[in-house]
C-alpha cells in the first residue's frame, strides 16, 4: 500500500472515529428548531421533503405558507390528500405586490392563528413555518409572540422555519441553522422558474 493509501486510511479511521463519539455523546432526545435561511434557492424545497419523510412514517404535520400560498406547489399537489398533513396559507400570495398593509397584516395574522394551534398541538410532530422570516421583517408579526410559541411547543415537536434575513433570535434559539448561498441563479439570467422543478 502506497503511503498516500495509508494516510487517506488513517485520515478516514480518525473521521470515523469522531462521528462515532458524536454519535455515542447525542443521548438527548427531543423535537428541534431548524431555520434554512440565505439567499440561495431551496429553502421551501428543504422544508418539504422533511415533510415527506414525516409524513412517510406516518407522523403529523402541518405547514404555513406565508408568502408563496397562491402560487403552484407540486409538493402541496402531491401531499394534500394525506389525511396527516395540514396546510394553511396566506391568502395575500406575494406580500410585496400588494398594496395594503393592513389587508397583509390581517391576514398574517389569521394564518398565525393557524399557526399557533399546530405548534400547541402534542399530536403534530413537524410544523413548517414556511417564509415566516418577511413577516418578521415586515412587521406583520412581532417577534417576541414568535418565539413564545415556539418556545412552549410540545417537547418532541420540531419546527422548520424558512426564508431570507431570519431574524437573530430566532438563530439563537434554533439546533440547527442551514444557509442557502447562492452560487449562480437561473433566473439572473433571464430563464423563467421551471414547473415541477422550481414549483
Amino acid at each position: 500500500m502506497s503511503d498516500r493509501n495509508t494516510r487517506h486510511k488513517a485520515s478516514m479511521e480518525k473521521l470515523k472515529a469522531r462521528v462515532d463519539e458524536k454519535v455515542a455523546d447525542a443521548t438527548e432526545q427531543r423535537g428541534l428548531v431548524l431555520i434554512n435561511t440565505g439567499n440561495g434557492k431551496g429553502k421551501t424545497t428543504a422544508a418539504w421533503g422533511t415533510v415527506t419523510r414525516a409524513l412517510g412514517y406516518g407522523y403529523k404535520v402541518g405547514v404555513v405558507q406565508f408568502i408563496k400560498g397562491l402560487w403552484e406547489c407540486g409538493e402541496r399537489n402531491r401531499l394534500e390528500e394525506d389525511p396527516n398533513l395540514s396546510v394553511a396559507i396566506m391568502a395575500t400570495g406575494f406580500t410585496w405586490e400588494t398594496q395594503n398593509r393592513e389587508a397583509d397584516t390581517q391576514a398574517c395574522q389569521a394564518v398565525w392563528q393557524d399557526a399557533e394551534k399546530m405548534l400547541a398541538d402534542p399530536d403534530t410532530y413537524l410544523v413548517v413555518l414556511d417564509e415566516i422570516t418577511y413577516m418578521l421583517k415586515f412587521g406583520y408579526l412581532d417577534i417576541a409572540t414568535v418565539k413564545a410559541a415556539i418556545e412552549k411547543r410540545p417537547r418532541e415537536q420540531t419546527v422548520i422555519i424558512t426564508g431570507r434575513n431570519a431574524h437573530r433570535e430566532l438563530v439563537a434559539m434554533a439546533d440547527t441553522v442551514t444557509e442557502m448561498q447562492e452560487v449562480r441563479h437561473a433566473f439572473n439570467n433571464g430563464i423563467q422558474a421551471r414547473r415541477g422543478i422550481d414549483f
